[in-house]
């Protein structure tokens, strides 16, 4: 990503993130109308907290931008235990557009065409590291789980 794009994503995190349980609501609010189906992966989770470990991934990963090597190990673990949940390939397109959408609505016209590009870029790269992980074979899996940090 281009430094301008990552500035872009730092801002407009920055703002996101201080309206962190409006915005997860509003996500898994647009998540679950575009597939209802993806209700049934979370079952009984409380989704205030759901919402909060959410905005924790984005954090973490906005945060990371400047050294996206770093954060490959995480997004592995969590591609690996999204895989255990029942998470599809599929599911990333349906996240990736309810990620925008609420973000579209969040920002209103604040949200610019640069701005579309850079988080549709960085979400883009995110699911594919997750995607190509959640197929790789499990020692690899194993060991990608044994690298990261527990706390997503």
């Amino acid at each position: 990503m281009r430094d301008d794009q990552i500035e872009l994503l730092e801002t407009s995190f920055a703002d996101v993130y201080a309206a962190r349980d409006a915005a997860a609501a509003l996500f898994y609010e647009r998540l679950f109308v575009h597939d209802p189906s993806l209700k049934r992966l979370f079952g009984d989770t409380d989704m205030a907290v759901q919402g909060q470990k959410l905005l924790t991934a984005l954090k973490l990963v906005v945060g990371s931008l400047r050294n996206l090597p770093a954060v490959v190990p995480v997004l592995e673990t969590l591609a690996v235990r999204h895989t255990g949940y029942g998470v599809r390939d599929e599911h990333y397109a349906t996240v990736g557009t309810a990620l925008i959408e609420t973000l579209s609505l969040y920002f209103g016209p604040r949200f610019t065409p640069e701005l579309r590009a850079a988080w549709t870029g960085a979400y883009e790269t995110v699911a594919s590291v997750m995607i190509l992980a959640a197929h790789r074979p499990q020692e690899h899996r194993e060991r990608a789980a044994a690298a990261a940090p527990a706390s997503l």
